[in-house]
């Protein structure tokens, strides 16, 4: 994600997230948003994993079981296009 030293990126996490910032805004601008809706799926589903991990406080942390059992199921994202996703969907969604 943005292609930037991942302390930079979480400590401004909290600020970005009370933005309306569109996910292909944190992305790597160097590499191409994928086509491929499998990739996407993919990418999006990383994303939404590495916001659950860098929570503030450890208990609201996936495990390391619960995070393996999300890599072994069915990738559940994007329902929205992939263009159309805010950060804020993918914090907020269950894991």
């Amino acid at each position: 994600m943005m292609g930037k030293h991942p302390g930079e990126f979480i400590t401004s996490l909290a600020s970005l997230l009370c933005q309306d910032i569109m996910l292909r805004d944190i992305l790597n601008s160097r590499l191409l948003l994928p086509e491929d809706v499998q990739v996407a799926r993919e990418v999006v589903f990383v994303v939404f994993l590495a916001l659950k991990c860098i929570q503030s406080n450890p208990q609201f942390c996936p495990t390391m079981q619960q995070v393996s059992y999300k890599f072994l199921g069915k990738i559940p994202f994007p329902k929205s296009p992939y263009h159309a996703i805010f950060l804020l969907e993918l914090k907020d969604h269950e894991i």
